[in-house]
């Protein structure tokens, strides 16, 4: 029978008065009478608009009827015909603003919760699929250079056409930002991993510890033998404010104070890579970045305030994320502009002045454009400060590789296949378009490796 339910099946999660003494996943996953009960929600439209929001095209009404059947393998064969990385997509993507965005389900209701289906299909093939085959070797070989969620979308697709895919990694263990962006309660590590492991079955190679631009540059990749050569180095440069004090101790980038808890695990006991235990943390942004950053130095026992200078409306974090903060007690000041980070006279940080804000006219990018209000100044009592302002991409690709064409803001120019400046050469994800979503990079990644196979083979 049809569920006709205008709610989604409710996700299971971990509660707040526990999920905040630990970095366990928060979302449980469904059962598979939960995944049953709301694939049966689908209403299976003829002209497929979720399938339209959908970076990398899955086809989902497909995978959800096979869900609706119990059909669970055969569901994840549809999936990963598209998807490289469906756990992981199930998990970190917006998908409120992309396939769900467009569910008839939602005109009167939640949409079909398609996000959490496709985590719960991924999650069982993990324990009762059978391993990828590589496929036929054509002999030819690529190089991409990031393994980020662009770098291994580009390297699965090309490997699935039989090419020798080798990624270079810059640090020690591949995911790019999945590993050292994105805390372990919102995408544990072992879940990126198994899907690096799904690529080396593929036949991919990975080298980690390989900073292209000093350790190799691209113009030695080509003459190494790689005919074809893919940029998805990511946007990992901090953006800061430029106010006084942001030099201070205990001030901090979202990508530092992230990268020391996710990918060197400073939240474990007797680890080698300290971690600053602030007791009160004010987090300045309003992305998914500093909803992971707030909701990491709440685990690590801090009071934290996040400071955004627009309204709720206009936060860009993704919903769940911030009502999960909230629920965690970290602490919203909204309409709120930093002006200025407060020292001791060791130059420890000791609060941030800030002044209230209200909403003018829109600005160039069409959201509103935030003023402040006269004499509202105050004092945010805080002994650290994180910055989640966004990142640009890192400059030393565009410093080592002659030739190579980048923005006046370090983004590597590319066409929408990514085809750059330099011959064989192409780029995606957020090194061309600077920080931007999961989906989106794999998505670039996935057009990259169709436009790189078409010019091999031309």
């Amino acid at each position: 029978m049809k569920n006709n339910s205008t709610t989604k099946t409710p996700m299971p999660v971990q509660p707040p008065e526990e999920r905040i003494k630990n970095f366990r996943e928060v979302a449980l996953g469904y059962s598979a009478e939960q995944a049953r009960q709301e694939a049966e929600r689908c209403l299976h439209c003829k002209n497929r608009p979720c399938v339209q929001g959908c970076p990398v095209g899955v086809a989902i009404p497909d995978f959800i009827a096979l869900v609706k059947e119990g059909n669970f393998e055969e569901a994840y064969g549809v999936i990963s015909r598209t998807s490289l990385l469906p756990a992981v997509c199930g998990r970190v993507c917006p998908q409120e603003n992309q396939c769900e965005k467009f569910c008839v389900r939602g005109i009167k209701g939640e949409s079909v919760g398609i996000g959490r289906l496709e985590r719960f299909v991924a999650d069982f093939h993990a324990s009762n699929g059978q391993p990828t085959e590589p496929s036929t070797a054509n002999g030819r070989r690529v190089a991409v250079i990031g393994s980020g969620p662009a770098g291994l979308s580009c390297a699965g697709e090309l490997a699935r056409r039989g090419y020798a895919v080798t990624v270079f990694e810059a640090l020690h263990v591949a995911g790019g930002v999945l590993v050292y962006g994105i805390p372990e309660f919102r995408l544990p590590k072992e879940i990126v991993a198994r899907e690096v492991a799904g690529l080396k079955a593929l036949g991919v190679n990975f080298v980690t510890n390989a900073v292209i631009g000093r350790t190799l540059t691209v113009e030695e990749l080509k003459a190494e033998g790689f005919e074809a050569v893919f940029l998805g180095t990511g946007a990992g440069l901090p953006n800061f404010m430029g106010i006084k004090g942001e030099n201070a101790k205990g001030v901090f980038s979202a990508n530092e104070y992230l990268t020391r808890v996710n990918l060197m695990k400073a939240y474990e006991e007797g680890s080698e890579t300290p971690v600053f235990r602030a007791k009160k943390v004010a987090v300045v942004g309003g992305g998914n970045v500093a909803m992971d950053a707030a909701r990491t130095a709440r685990r690590l026992g801090a009071e934290v305030t996040v400071v955004y200078r627009r309204s709720r409306a206009e936060l860009p974090a993704r919903r769940e994320e911030a009502e999960h903060a909230e629920e965690e007690g970290v602490r919203f000041r909204l309409l709120t502009g930093p002006k200025e980070i407060l020292t001791d006279a060791e130059e420890n940080v000791i609060g941030m002045k800030c002044v209230e804000m209200e909403l003018g006219e829109p600005d160039g990018s069409g959201r509103r454009r935030p003023v402040d209000r006269a004499g509202s100044e105050f004092v945010l009592e805080a002994d650290c400060v994180i910055m989640a302002l966004g990142t640009s991409p890192n400059p030393l690709l565009k410093r080592t590789t002659a030739g190579l064409e980048t923005g006046k803001r370090g983004e590597i120019v590319a066409d929408e296949n990514g085809k750059t400046s330099l011959e064989g050469v192409f780029a995606g994800g957020d090194a061309v378009t600077g920080s931007a979503t999961v989906i989106l990079a794999m998505g670039a990644g996935k057009r990259a490796a169709q436009a790189m196979d078409e010019y091999l083979n031309k």
